[in-house]
């Protein structure tokens, strides 16, 4: 069984850091990327509708579950948006990268307002991850951050830390798939709006990227949601955490091999930092939960 759950955890990072294969060649072809995410998560709810139909599971939800399924889909298809913009500013490695300290946010969240204490470990891995950061940004051969970046990407990784917070301190009584599967679905929404009020059109122009849109929803975000929540149960939710840090790595693999991006010494020394920072944050965590 653990070893199951290794296996699955690696999967849901490594289908997860797939995400720039799909989004990349989109952006060069100039195809809207409201569309895109709109069928990206809109594919992906029914997938995972799918699954809940099979396991007879109900869909029923109550009026303040819907609200708050709602508030967590806004803040899912803002954490895509940003990401998806932040492309433009940075490579698709070091934005990839820079959405990785989500957890570092979540922990800034919780102490200034749930007054949840800071260890001496939280402390040093805020201030790794933030170094890393700052090296992963820096111009080559120059001290100058590239700013529009850095500030679009960490909107990404502060409202994916949001979705997180709300998720932790809502009590909301809805399976992990149910969860998934309205998320996903209001986010859906949140983008046929966008696309909606831009007046652009729905009408997928080939086979091709009907397929591309279905394999990009399935691989991205089913397979890698499944394969999180299994590990999750499997091995539990520290090592799943930690093994989610296989992520940038792969988007960063993927980056230098697939699209010409440089390795340099800032790449390798950043990821370096905000990985080691975001493990240190999760044992933290770990050890906090121990004490209680």
């Amino acid at each position: 069984m653990k070893l199951r759950g290794y296996i699955l955890g690696i999967l849901s990072a490594v289908s997860y850091g797939l995400i720039p294969i799909f989004i990349l060649p989109i952006k060069q072809a100039h195809f809207s990327l409201d569309i895109t995410l709109f069928y990206r998560f809109f594919f992906s709810a029914l997938m995972i509708g799918g699954y809940l139909l099979y396991s007879k599971e109900s869909f029923k939800i109550h009026k303040k579950e819907a609200l708050l399924l709602a508030v967590l889909g806004i803040c899912y298809a803002l954490s895509s948006e940003f990401l998806f913009l932040g492309y433009d500013f940075l490579t698709a490695g070091i934005a990839s990268t820079v959405l990785f300290i989500y957890p570092v946010i979540v922990a800034l969240i919780m102490f200034f307002f749930y007054k949840e204490k800071l260890t001496k470990l939280s402390t040093l891995s805020l201030f790794l991850a933030f170094s890393g950061v700052i090296i992963l940004c820096l111009k080559e051969n120059r001290f100058e951050i590239n700013f529009p970046g850095l500030g679009i990407v960490m909107l990404s990784a502060l409202f994916y830390a949001l979705y997180m917070v709300i998720v932790n301190k809502s009590n909301l009584k809805v399976s992990g798939f149910k969860l998934s599967f309205y998320s996903m679905l209001f986010t859906s929404l949140f983008f046929m709006t966008k696309a909606g009020m831009a007046h652009e059109s729905f009408a997928i122009p080939s086979k091709a990227i009907f397929f591309n849109f279905l394999i990009f929803a399935f691989l991205t975000t089913v397979i890698s949601g499944l394969c999180l929540v299994f590990a999750i149960k499997y091995i539990g939710s520290t090592p799943a955490a930690i093994l989610e840090a296989l992520e940038p790595v792969i988007a960063v693999i993927i980056s230098v091999t697939m699209f010409h991006e440089k390795f340099t010494v800032n790449l390798l020394i950043g990821i370096t930092l905000i990985l080691l920072g975001v493990t240190l944050n999760v044992i933290g965590d770990r050890k906090k939960i121990s004490q209680i």
